[in-house]
């Protein structure tokens, strides 16, 4: 008989209807029950597409003795970590205290009054290679709380002590020693003088550059060993790092430029990458991006996606720009509501075909035996796509990189060399290997789409779809020759995606935006970070299009976001609002697979002052959201200037935040050929060490007296509103830019 999850929204709650755990959802019918019953909680955080929280479930929560064990002794708590990031949040990192490490599942036993006792993440069934089994643990936990429960609250209120007094006092660090000056270096117990923002910036931005390139990996791209991730913000930075010494023009530059090159080339060659229907995979189990963990995120596609194309604009190569576009084709081919925003995710393990032995693996619809290819296709296009994608008869994978036998006499497809050599060791033209390669593809594509699909999660999640926004408002205005016929495509994909959040999520009424939308929307708020990625992406929408309306909007929310979240007292952004139920308010300080709420929101800022011609030069008397600006970059402080590897794209944020502010007004019809062309000239120019936003006469009081000269769109070029003579051509445009 279901459970209490069968009504839930969530797909991985859902999951879980089933199981004879007699799962109730979080919230206060579960808290009150435990205070009722006088019974721990047993927290399960995970996400439908976790490969190890579906072999938790299968191990544990559909073993009826072990059900019964948790029905007995506690208030089984089921919860999805994307639809309440905020409760993940909290409990992942006592777990990670305590443990030094996390993952999910995330399995937390608390007090009915939330405060977590214990917490681990995978637990077997049995005692197994040093894991305690999970009935042991069970039977331990509850006797604990029978016979030692005061020592267990004791414990509790003293970990959250020391987190709550780590997290209220670090942000006050900075204050406390003066910046990073010497008495963050211990010469001084009486704090120095505060070193300037822009003295601070510079020296984090060489340690961090320092420590990305030292921990390349030469070999095969990216940073660190196995397993590799994506992490979008490395390359964010390191793109950062190239504008701001002048692209090639100096060895730091050429250098951080080749990091990022050789980094996207590897991803887009490895197994990490779908060479047939687009994308990337979550990670590498490997340090050479060949075996992936399959599950797709929309959080990775979309920054992904911006990487390929920022790096293409920075380096000219237009093949990071294919890589893009495959991308995109992937994300509104497959992860696409029909409304207009995306899916959340597509899992990593599905069930092979009968004529493949059936049964459910990873990766299971993404590998190909060599026998297959040979039917399939033509023998010359199968020696073709086998020699290019090193496929091989006995399979391609590794044992050791195969600990569960799931890739026997399977590959995974990687490019293994360049199509010129595969051709030439065919005897084939270049062009024409070229040619058959990509259409042995497309039908290896449309037979493969017959097989059993991953799991689908088909929630669309508000700060996801944020980012994915501002990928695609970015691609339609993006100059790379492969996307021109694409562009138009990705405009309208952009313009449906925020129509859909607006129209969806956002409740004006209430000034609230939601966190996802299923069937309808969710009854839950969104976070943080929902209300920095869709600021985000509404941005980049505005500059796609300078459509007013999308600025406004995003100036709604930003004052939406300033109101819920914000730390008046130390600045920055809460990631949950203050009238939450959790033992503790965090704010994030980790650019990791997801970029951090305050991190996008400092470039936001900066951004919603550039385009409202907020003044820079008095520093005294700053305008609103500069002044937030400053106030978060000063927050974190003490964790970038620390760490500067830890919050890269914050720091990009700081480097906007003290560049000088250029603006291209453009005045005229905006339906007018000619308007666009100027559009495209801004677009179009190589990125330079402070950015250049595009505005109309309508975005702002101080731009409204500019006009079209002689009936003609014009664009004037502003540097922290001092502007110079107009322009009424693309040329006249660039020769200024590029002054």
């Amino acid at each position: 008989m279901p459970n209490a999850l069968a009504l839930a929204k969530s797909p991985y709650l859902r999951q879980h209807a089933d199981n004879p755990v007699a799962w109730l959802e979080w919230g206060e019918a579960a808290f009150a029950r435990a205070r009722a019953e006088d019974k721990p909680i047993l927290l399960s955080i995970g996400y439908s597409t976790c490969h190890w929280c579906h072999v938790m479930a299968r191990e544990s929560f559909e073993n009826g003795a072990i059900a019964a064990q948790l029905n007995r002794d506690f208030i089984p708590v089921k919860l999805d970590r994307e639809e309440r990031p905020d409760v993940d949040r909290v409990y992942m990192t006592y777990v990670q205290a305590r443990t030094g490490s996390g993952g999910w599942p995330l399995n937390v036993f608390l007090t009915p009054d939330l405060k977590p006792f214990f917490g681990g993440t995978y637990f077997p069934p049995e005692d197994r290679q040093g894991r305690r089994g999970f009935p042991g643990l069970l039977a331990a936990v509850a006797g604990a709380w029978r016979d030692k429960r005061a020592d267990l609250v004791a414990e509790a209120d003293r970990v959250l002590a020391s987190l709550r007094d780590h997290y209220t006092h670090r942000a006050a660090s900075v204050a406390d020693s003066g910046g990073p000056g010497s008495a963050l270096a211990g010469t001084s117990a009486t704090p120095a003088s505060p070193v300037p923002l822009h003295e601070a910036a510079g020296d984090a931005f060489e340690r961090g550059f320092a420590h990305l390139y030292e921990s390349f990996d030469s070999e095969h791209g990216g940073f660190g060993g196995a397993p590799k991730f994506p992490r979008a913000g490395n390359i964010d930075f390191l793109l950062r790092v190239a504008a701001l010494q002048g692209g090639g023009a100096t060895e730091t530059g050429r250098e951080a430029l080749r990091l990022v090159a050789e980094t996207l080339r590897n991803m887009i060659q490895g197994g990490l990458h779908d060479h047939l229907g687009g994308g990337f995979h979550r990670y590498s189990v490997d340090a050479g991006w060949f075996v992936p963990h399959f599950e797709k995120m929309l959080y990775d596609q979309a920054q992904i996606a911006r990487n390929l194309l920022d790096a293409a604009r920075a380096t000219g190569d237009e093949r990071l720009a294919w890589a893009a576009r495959g991308v995109f084709d992937y994300l509104l081919r497959e992860l696409a509501h029909e409304g207009g925003a995306f899916f959340s995710a597509e899992d990593a393990d599905s069930d092979r075909a009968p004529a493949d032995g059936g049964g459910h693996a990873e990766g299971a619809f993404y590998v190909w035996t060599r026998a297959e290819l040979d039917h399939l296709l033509t023998p010359l296009d199968a020696a073709l796509v086998c020699a290019h994608f090193s496929v091989e008869d006995g399979g391609n994978v590794p044992a050791e990189l195969d600990p569960h036998h799931e890739f026997t006499n399977r590959n995974i497809f990687h490019q293994s060399r360049p199509l010129a050599e595969t051709a030439a060791s065919l005897g084939l033209d270049p062009a024409a290997a070229a040619d058959r390669l990509a259409s042995a593809l497309e039908r290896l594509r449309g037979i493969r789409a017959a097989r059993p699909r991953p799991h689908l999660d088909d929630k669309i999640l508000a700060a996801w779809n944020g980012l994915a926004l501002s990928a695609l408002a970015r691609a339609s205005v993006h100059p790379a020759a492969c996307l021109a016929d694409k562009r138009p495509f990705y405009l309208e994909a952009a313009l449906r995606c925020a129509r859909f959040i607006e129209a969806a999520l956002w409740v004006p009424a209430r000034g609230i935006l939601l966190r996802s939308w299923r069937d309808g929307p969710a009854v839950i708020d969104g976070f943080a970070e929902d209300y920095s990625c869709v600021i985000g992406g509404l941005l980049d929408l505005h500059q796609a299009t300078l459509d007013p309306h999308w600025l406004q909007l995003a100036g709604k929310l930003q004052a939406a976001l300033d109101a819920r979240f914000w730390d008046e007292a130390q600045g920055g952004y809460f990631s949950a609002p203050a009238d939450t139920e959790l033992v503790l308010r965090l704010k994030d300080d980790y650019d990791g697979a997801e970029p951090t709420a305050s991190s996008v929101a400092l470039s936001n800022l900066v951004r919603l002052s550039i385009l409202h011609g907020e003044p820079t030069t008095n520093q005294a008397n700053l305008a609103p959201h500069r002044a937030r600006a400053f106030r978060v970059a000063e927050a974190f402080r003490s964790q970038w200037f620390g760490a500067p590897h830890a919050l890269p794209v914050l720091l990009c944020g700081v480097a906007d935040l003290l560049a000088e502010p250029a603006h291209v007004v453009l005045a005229g019809d905006p339906a007018d050929p000619a308007f666009t062309a100027l559009a495209s000239v801004v677009h179009a120019a190589p990125p330079f060490s402070a950015p250049v936003y595009l505005l109309t006469p309508a975005d702002a009081a101080w731009a409204r007296d500019m006009a079209p000269l002689s009936g003609r769109p014009t664009a004037y070029l502003c540097r922290d509103l001092a502007c110079q003579a107009p322009a009424t051509g693309p040329a006249a445009l660039r020769e200024l830019l590029l002054a």
